[in-house]
């Protein structure tokens, strides 16, 4: 059960309506009452931050849709933060998202990005369930026909390419290389593969045309702003940014910010949602030498970096995905100076970044990384 309130401000307003640069957090609901304590607590210290918006996850297949509820009515109407949602089409019949929007207006929940989601756990494709949603866009315009414009609708961008559409271009580097568009060569990837050889990963403009054309569609069936896929190198989300302009998609663009927490996460991370990572690799393995702190402090340095080139770029704003951790957003933040040193040192608690965080999908990783909990294959 959900409680009954007002109605909560819509983040396409509170964007339009902000001047300077601001920030939202993501995360994910944990598996255990303890780890979803420990998460309030964590949610409590960084609301006094000050983000625009606090976010949350649905797990494929609504997996998580009661915890998920539960966090946003708590986090809106006890917290007195602006609740965003996560809703997705896997194993969604129209019913079970008829509920979910159901006990979002009665607890005054506004705010939902709009997914097609992951395949549920065990599954390797794809599937729409008998009479569900195909896609992000179909549950986008069933919406916006039975809600009107009560929801501010977010949807993912891919700077990249969606995963789906990544491929491997035939050939040595070089000849890889010398085969691509400009336009190629600011999204490709190259990397090693299994058998040790480097390779050249890219999606082709063909399909990116077909992406774009889709994320045009998206809006059209009445999303109001996208928040993007992980990416490592800033220039690609840049490009995506001019990209939008030239396909007309003139809604505000937000970078999805990953929070490095680990080195062993990016690792998984990296091949998971064939991210362009060969121009920062290097640099992040020779920080893991020195050990965890090394390699936060490495990561701040990194993304604060990352988040100042997009902002200057003129992204209005930065989504982080703090993987439900928080040394790593924070001390970003502290550098982009969009917090005090005040406010960082007393956000940060003895609790702070635990080694590991178990998902409600029940997969437990180093410093929070699963599957299910970075934002790939959500069309």
């Amino acid at each position: 059960m959900v409680s009954t309130n007002p109605k909560d401000k819509k983040v396409c307003d509170l964007i339009a309506a902000e001047k300077k640069p601001w920030f939202s957090f993501e995360y994910f609901p944990p598996r255990t009452e303890s780890g979803v304590d420990n998460l309030k607590k964590r949610i409590l210290r960084m609301k006094e931050l000050g983000p625009l918006f606090t976010d949350f996850t649905w797990g494929a297949g609504g997996s998580t849709s009661e915890l998920t509820m539960q966090l946003c009515d708590t986090v809106k109407n006890e917290f007195g933060c602006v609740a965003n949602m996560h809703l997705t089409c896997t194993n969604m019949e129209p019913a079970m998202v008829d509920k979910a929007l159901a006990d979002c207006k009665q607890c005054g929940v506004c705010n939902l990005v709009a997914l097609r989601g992951d395949p549920p756990r065990g599954s390797d494709k794809w599937e729409a369930s008998e009479g569900g949603f195909q896609s992000a866009e179909d549950l986008c315009k069933y919406i916006t026909k039975h809600h009107g414009d009560y929801f501010s609708t977010a949807v993912a961008g891919y700077p990249e390419g969606h995963p789906d559409n990544i491929e491997t271009i035939p050939g040595d580097v070089d000849t890889a290389l010398a085969s691509l568009s400009d336009g190629e060569k600011i999204r490709c990837s190259i990397s090693t593969n299994e058998a040790g050889e480097k390779v050249v990963m890219v999606c082709k403009d063909a399909k990116w045309k077909v992406e774009m054309d889709y994320l045009k569609q998206k809006i059209d069936a009445g999303a109001n702003l996208v928040i993007t896929q992980m990416f490592l190198d800033a220039d690609v989300f840049i490009q995506f940014m001019k990209d939008c302009k030239t396909w007309g998609i003139n809604v505000p663009i937000i970078p999805g910010i990953m929070c490095l927490n680990g080195a062993g996460g990016l690792k998984r991370m990296v091949p998971m949602c064939k991210t362009r990572a060969h121009l920062m690799m290097d640099a992040a393995m020779e920080a893991e030498k020195g050990g965890e702190d090394a390699f936060k402090e490495w990561a701040i340095e990194f993304g604060a970096a990352q988040c100042k080139k997009c902002l200057d770029a003129g992204a209005c704003g930065l989504h982080f995905y703090t993987l439900n951790l928080e040394k790593v957003t924070l001390g970003m933040l502290k550098k982009l100076e969009l917090i005090t040193a005040e406010q960082h040192d007393k956000c940060l608690s003895s609790e702070a970044d635990a080694k590991t965080m178990v998902s409600a999908q029940g997969i437990t990783t180093e410093a929070g990384y699963s599957k299910s909990d970075v934002p790939t294959a959500v069309k």
